[in-house]
């Protein structure tokens, strides 16, 4: 399976970050990739209102995207905001095929840390999303969910051998570290590829971020069924392809059975 990974970083501007889309999308579609792998935010960055911007799984932005995945043959997940309930919006992961199936998942856990307060814009979602690509089936998380190993393996139950994170993940000190051990703890719980493209490092690239919202460290990455790191980006905006040996997923499930051996206390 060859999955490409998208490092943008999202202006405040849903027709010039569905113009990225647009490039990655003619990258990786020439490269023969199977699934193209964007940050959460794609549409339109954190740090002012989402209300204005929220639309449809069948709306113009998102229906733009799905004509991407069926223009370059290749499946893309992009992180978007649709309309929820009470007035908050939902932070949702857009999943557009090439066969024009669009399906979407809620954030589950709200990042409510650091200061930040999600929970009071955005409206939680609590359905585990999984989906089929190039045969293979591919579970759906969300930035903050990373830090949440219950969700992870119920997706591994649910069949996926690989995991996609998108995130905006807040800079600030240590999280770079903790962003690439979660993504190996994860794939270590699951025995699963954990595949985790974040948003560029405003920083990186000279951006403006006032109201310090979560915008981005970069350093997207792969992570194996076992734990070991099989790529990883810098700060700034970057794109890589990885093919994925998903024979590796069941000889380290068979070496090393948690899945299996996990006992409920």
């Amino acid at each position: 399976m060859r999955i490409a990974l998208g490092q943008l970083l999202s202006t405040y501007d849903p027709g010039e970050n569905l113009r990225a889309v647009a490039d990655l999308a003619r990258r990786a579609g020439g490269d023969g990739a199977d699934l193209l792998v964007l940050p959460e935010a794609t549409m339109f960055a954190f740090g002012r209102s989402l209300k204005g911007v929220a639309e449809p799984l069948d709306g113009s932005w998102a229906s733009a995207v799905t004509d991407l995945a069926r223009e370059h043959s290749v499946g893309i997940v992009a992180g978007m905001f649709t309309p929820g309930d009470g007035g908050r919006v939902r932070n949702t992961t857009l999943i557009a095929l090439p066969d024009g199936t669009v399906r979407g998942y809620s954030k589950i856990h709200l990042f409510d840390a650091f200061g930040f307060t999600e929970s009071d814009t955005v409206d939680p979602g609590d359905e585990p999303v999984t989906f089929s690509v190039a045969g293979t089936t591919v579970g759906v998380a969300t930035c903050y969910d990373i830090r949440f190993p219950r969700l992870f393996t119920r997706l591994a139950h649910d069949g996926a051998r690989v995991t996609v994170v998108g995130a905006s993940w807040g800079d600030g000190p240590g999280k770079v570290e903790q962003w690439e051990l979660l993504a190996r703890a994860r794939a270590l719980d699951t025995t699963c590829y954990v595949v985790a493209v974040g948003q560029a490092n405003p920083a990186a690239v000279g951006a403006e971020n006032p109201d310090r919202a979560p915008r981005g460290v970069g350093h997207s990455v792969v992570a194996a069924p076992d734990g070991t790191v099989v790529t990883s980006l810098g700060e700034a905006r970057d794109y890589a392809v990885v093919d994925l040996d998903l024979d590796l997923v069941e000889r380290t499930r068979k070496a090393i059975p948690v899945l299996e051996n996990a006992r409920e206390l």
